[in-house]
């Protein structure tokens, strides 16, 4: 009798598990019962065990959708970027930048360099990192992300559209400065970078120094006004180093970069052409 009940307080306890949407739980009660039996485990620590179990599975599972979410390039990760080709006050900051206190002030992280000196890939890998740690992070080209802009702004949702990406810690934009944009996407972009201003985080990087924004904002005082609140509150990485894609290049070839000739200075116009590092 006493095996038949404790066999319909089982499967209630499933039923209730299941309902209540308490997988890891209900994945492992039975075996937590069963050590809570051999080892004398108190009411608790029984309870403290199974509750760690949801609480990891329910980490994973939101870790996941946030991945999905920052429509980051998951490829690009810390492991797989050489540290070492950094100036030791750049790798300083980005340690600092790893334990996301800037996102806590919403501070803004830019990177600025020539193509391929990996400033994409850095500010991915750094944003996948706090992405992993459960921070909200969304990656945009900054191409994209205007042509995005102007569609809300055509059907009036623009409002709509800025307040929706208040959800997310940072917005990393990438390639501020890649395409030129005309009056209208200078403006929607503009609006977005003063809707974030003390309120959240960007990470931008960019191949054109502050001096050369005007390419970017057309109107000298939008350039002003768009530096200024992008610098308040900020930390810059000046990626001064070569190209990777040149580096590689040159290791082919078997040359030094004084030695490079016409053909493979060519390959490197070819190279700063495509997607940057």
């Amino acid at each position: 009798m006493a095996d038949i009940q404790r066999q319909e307080v089982k499967a209630q306890l499933h039923e209730c598990l299941k309902d209540l949407c308490l997988t890891a739980i209900r994945e492992h009660v039975d075996e937590a019962v069963l050590q809570a039996a051999q080892e004398s485990l108190g009411y608790e620590r029984f309870l403290l065990d199974l509750v760690e179990r949801e609480c990891e599975l329910r980490q994973s599972r939101r870790i996941t959708r946030y991945l999905r979410a920052s429509c980051l390039p998951l490829e690009k990760t810390i492991e797989t970027f050489d540290l070492a080709r950094l100036p030791t006050k750049v790798v300083q900051h980005v340690n600092l930048l790893r334990q996301g206190f800037f996102l806590d002030k919403k501070e803004n992280v830019l990177a600025f360099g020539s193509p391929g000196t990996g400033k994409t890939h850095l500010l991915c890998a750094l944003a996948q990192e706090l992405v992993r740690q459960g921070r909200r992070i969304w990656f945009s080209p900054c191409s994209l992300l205007v042509q995005k802009l102007l569609v809300a702004k055509r059907d009036l949702q623009l409002a709509h559209v800025l307040k929706k990406l208040h959800k997310f810690d940072a917005i990393l934009i990438d390639d501020i400065g890649y395409v030129q944009h005309d009056r209208e996407e200078m403006e929607v972009l503009f609006t977005l970078l003063a809707d974030r201003y003390e309120q959240g985080s960007v990470m931008i990087t960019s191949n054109l120094a502050f001096s050369q924004w005007e390419k970017i904002f057309k109107d000298p005082m939008t350039t002003v006004a768009a530096i200024d609140r992008v610098v308040h509150h900020s930390v810059i990485l000046e990626l001064n180093i070569t190209s990777y894609r040149m580096e590689q290049a040159q290791k082919r070839t078997g040359k030094t970069e004084g030695q490079v000739d016409e053909n493979v200075g060519g390959t490197q116009n070819v190279l700063e052409d495509d997607e940057h590092v």
